[in-house]
């Protein structure tokens, strides 16, 4: 992650000392075939931002999509931000965007959200606890992702203040999870906006689910009615916020992910180990009052068969993305040695 954050800084970028930017990655060739196979790698980036537990970022690290949307859409954000100043310079960048694969991408995305939000939605609303469960099982596997990204000898150097900022953000969201368990049918637009701004930053965060933090908080399901039934207000707040999140918070994400790396990291995985509450399957309270978890009680079995099934489900994708991984370092190990020679 830290070399993607390098990759995508302006002060790597040719393009940013000469006239036209020069692509990190080499452009999309516009054929019917990359199209559709950019079209099918949005719509399964839209299908994991829908369920809780599934990371987005990790399903675009998995197909291979994920270093090539961070630096396009930086280069389109940097282009928006330089136009009212320069609008030569700003527009040589917009174009500079790898259009042939965002496009697509995007299209494939929204289609998917538009089409699957009702049903995913229902099943969750009337299935709490086989819902909770499967859930569970992914986020708590979904832990090793930032701590597969830590550097561990870094780490242990850090120790004094990495462990006290991981207990300080696993208490933080124990406590903020233990009251938002009863969905909020009719959450207020300020409310909207500040969960989508946050919930937007999962997108450069594999591992991060956007759809668990609005669980979390008790505005999941209305959110996807919302879509579901084409609630226009309500998806413009939601679309301002995210908007406002891409804008502000994920150039300080890059900036911590970049700077701070290891305690970014670690303080992540404590934030995500603490809210694992929201997802306990016994729980009950009403909106506004303490949760109050129980033992283990009805659909005892099928929420651990559900609970292992999600677990293994993110499992496999961990385990292809660190494959994946490896191959990558081997072949840039392997240019590396060639061009030495």
């Amino acid at each position: 992650m830290a070399g993607t954050m390098t990759q995508v800084n302006e002060s790597n970028d040719p393009g940013a000392h000469s006239g036209a930017p020069q692509p990190a990655f080499p452009p999309t060739p516009r054929t019917p075939g990359n199209i559709a196979f950019n079209a099918v790698r949005g719509g399964l980036i839209g299908s994991a931002e829908l369920v809780p537990g599934i990371s987005g970022g990790t399903v675009a690290l998995v197909t291979g999509a994920y270093e090539r949307v961070l630096y396009n859409a930086n280069r389109l954000l940097d282009g928006v931000k330089i136009w009212p100043k320069d609008r030569a310079e700003g527009m040589r960048r917009i174009k500079a965007v790898d259009w042939t694969m965002l496009l697509p991408m995007g299209i494939g995305m929204v289609l998917t959200v538009f089409a699957l939000a009702g049903i995913i939605g229902d099943v969750v609303e009337d299935h709490e606890v086989p819902s909770r469960a499967l859930f569970l099982g992914m986020v708590t596997v979904s832990l090793a992702v930032p701590l597969l990204m830590i550097n561990w000898t870094d780490l242990r150097k850090r120790l004094p203040v990495a462990v006290p900022l991981f207990l300080i953000g696993a208490a933080f969201t124990f406590i903020a999870t233990g009251f938002s368990a009863s969905d909020n049918d009719n959450p207020g637009k300020l409310l909207v906006f500040i969960a989508a701004a946050v919930a937007v930053c999962a997108l450069i965060l594999p591992g991060v689910s956007g759809s668990f933090f609005l669980y979390a908080i008790g505005i999941y399901t209305a959110t996807l009615d919302a879509v579901s039934d084409l609630d226009l207000g309500y998806i413009a707040v939601f679309g301002l916020g995210a908007l406002t999140g891409l804008v502000l918070f994920v150039r300080v994400m890059e900036t911590l992910l970049t700077r701070a790396r290891t305690l970014t990291l670690f303080t992540m995985t404590g934030m995500l180990l603490g809210s694992l509450r929201a997802l306990w399957p016994w729980q009950e309270g009403e909106e506004g009052e303490t949760v109050t978890l129980h033992a283990p009680g009805e659909q005892t079995g099928l929420a651990i068969l559900l609970f292992l099934l999600g677990a293994a489900v993110v499992g496999a994708m961990v385990a292809v993305e660190q494959v994946m991984k490896r191959r990558r370092e081997a072949a840039q190990a392997g240019r590396s040695t060639v061009t030495e020679g």
